[in-house]
Parts: C-alpha cells; sequence; structure tokens
C-alpha cells in the first residue's frame, strides 16, 4: 500500500477558510480528480461534510472519513476512528494508493507518524486569509518534481504549480 498526499494551499499555507476551498481553479480540480480516481481518499469529519452533497461520496473512488465520533454515518463511505486503524484495514491493498485528502488535523496527523510517501501540493499563488493551514515539513527529507503549471487566466483566479515530493 502507498501513501500518499494531496492538498491545495496558498502562498501563506492557507487550505481553507469557515470550513470551505477559497479559490476556484479547475485544472487543479481536475488534476485532484484524476489523480485520485479508483482510489482510496481518507478525509476527516469537517472536510468530508464541506464537500457539496451532489459531490458525495467523491464518485469512482473509496471514501473514508475519520471521526472520533462513534454513531457517525456517512452513506457509501467507511468509518474510521482513527488514522492508524484507517491504514491497517488497508495495508493489504497493493495495487492501491491511499490518499490523504485532508483537512489540516488529518495532514497534521499523517505527516507526524511520517507514512506519506509521497505528496502532491498544488502551491496557489495568492494569499486568501485562510483559518486552517497545511503544516509545515523538512524539505530535504524531500524530492521535489514540478507536475503542471498553470497562469492566472479567465477561468484561473490565480496562477498555481503542481509539485510531486517524493520520500527520500
Amino acid at each position: 500500500m502507498k501513501v500518499s498526499l494531496i492538498v491545495a494551499m496558498d502562498s501563506d499555507r492557507g487550505i481553507g477558510k469557515n470550513n470551505d476551498l477559497m479559490w476556484h481553479l479547475p485544472n487543479d480540480m481536475r488534476f485532484f480528480k484524476e489523480t485520485t480516481l479508483g482510489q482510496i481518499v481518507v478525509m476527516g469529519r469537517k472536510n468530508y461534510e464541506s464537500i457539496p452533497e451532489k459531490y458525495r461520496p467523491l464518485p469512482k473512488r473509496e471514501n473514508v472519513v475519520l471521526t472520533r465520533n462513534e454513531s457517525y454515518v456517512a452513506n457509501d463511505c467507511s468509518i474510521f476512528h482513527s488514522l492508524e486503524e484507517c491504514l491497517k484495514s488497508y495495508r493489504s491493498e497493493e495495487d492501491r494508493t491511499v490518499f490523504i485528502i485532508g483537512g489540516g488535523e488529518i495532514y497534521r496527523q499523517a505527516l507526524g507518524m511520517k507514512i506519506i510517501d509521497e505528496m502532491y501540493i498544488s502551491h496557489v499563488n495568492h494569499s486568501y486569509g485562510a483559518d486552517t493551514f497545511f503544516p509545515a515539513f523538512d524539505l530535504k527529507d524531500w524530492t521535489i518534481e514540478t507536475i503542471l503549471e498553470q497562469k492566472k487566466d479567465d477561468r484561473h483566479a490565480a496562477s498555481f504549480s503542481v509539485m510531486r515530493y517524493t520520500k527520500k
């Protein structure tokens, strides 16, 4: 089982505000969709609930919601009460990737556990006044490659670059 992380963050490491995305970047959303299709996506409860109902669970992916609430129910999703429990359950999935897709607390836990094999980070070149942030990490532990670059245009409110960070 490979464990990856995927996130978009602004120039201040911001990933959300008021439990919502702060930008509309269609090519970044397309990259997210194409990268995670057919895989396992793991998210915290607040992140799951921030997805508009018509888009959840995320189609053509196995959706996993992490919550401390023992009675929480999310239709067509697997529910786990810890990241450790979740990863243990999917350990035998050798041909699939587990994608950690947020939010902030789940990213913090995953990075702290040092379980991430690769990260896909969309660096959005603007500051949006976020209230939720992606945790700092040590760049020397990663090999970095540019995957996609997008200029600001009539469909994209800001320019951004998608970088792949592979664990050394």
